[in-house]
């Protein structure tokens, strides 16, 4: 794991230390997906960062296929979550995970907010990526209520943790002392209704975006362009965590995971590795 982290200081007292995970998962490794999940959170506490965000459904892998239609690969998904709740992976930092989750009978790409042992949020992917080497639509279905949040019962294993048996599920910011906090996905950056024009008008200050993007000739400078622009408008910080090398299938992720402050790129991790 490559966390890169970046100190982000406005004009009053207030001071927030984030910090965006590159992580090279695989498909399926349940297992190593967690240790590589739990050695970045480490690192994150080491940069006294409050907030890590996670690549794109970082518990499973992004490339499992049609094993996300299986739900033993969701049952794993909560194991793997569970083990970062009960060993204190979350006490006093938030943890921004994303895993396959079914609600009401429907699969969903979510990312799940966790801090102190508990679960804030698990916020489902609006806008599903469909062209090229993307098939999401095979396996999940898109959320499609915006600004609505549902009562989610969680499954047994996580009761068990710390006693929590609901938490919200839908399109939510969290809002905490000091920050607004807010999501997109990987997909929603690029669409022409992108829910970060809405979060930053609406008073978002950090907005995260966990991605699972495969490397394409210049697709990083439409991605930088895209982030970098509306933050420069509107003000605010930017989150972009992504994968970063091959998980078992026959793509490449680039990495280049980063922290854009008010238009400038102020931290950003490589794109290559051997």
């Amino acid at each position: 794991p490559h966390p890169t982290s970046s100190r982000y200081c406005s004009q009053s007292p207030r001071c927030c230390v984030v910090g965006v995970a590159t992580l090279n998962q695989w498909a399926l490794d349940f297992e190593g997906n967690l240790r590589r999940i739990k050695a970045s959170i480490s690192r994150a506490r080491s940069l006294s960062c409050t907030y890590l965000l996670g690549p794109e459904l970082s518990v499973t892998g992004y490339g499992c296929e049609d094993h996300f239609l299986e739900l033993d690969t969701e049952t794993h998904s909560w194991e793997a979550l569970c083990a970062l709740l009960r060993d204190g992976f979350t006490e006093s930092i938030v943890v921004d995970v994303g895993m396959p989750i079914v609600h009401r009978g429907v699969r969903y790409n979510c990312r799940v907010v966790m801090l102190d042992g508990k679960i804030l949020l698990i916020r489902p992917k609006r806008c599903l990526a469909d062209d090229g080497n993307y098939r999401e639509p095979r396996y999940f279905t898109p959320w499609r209520r915006t600004n609505t949040v549902e009562n989610y019962h969680l499954p047994d294993v996580v009761r068990a943790v710390h006693g929590q048996e609901t938490c919200p599920f839908g399109d939510a910011i969290l809002r905490f002392d000091d920050t607004t906090l807010g999501f997109e996905t990987c997909e929603e950056l690029f669409t022409p209704d992108a829910p970060h024009i809405r979060l930053a008008l609406n008073g978002v200050e950090i907005i995260a975006n966990g991605s699972g993007s495969h490397h394409q000739l210049r697709k990083l400078n439409q991605r930088l362009d895209l982030i970098q622009s509306p933050t420069r408008k509107m003000g605010g910080v930017y989150l972009y965590a992504n994968c970063r090398g091959c998980d078992g299938g026959r793509l490449y992720y680039d990495g280049c995971s980063c922290v854009v402050s008010n238009g400038d790129l102020v931290a950003q991790g490589s794109q290559f590795a051997v």
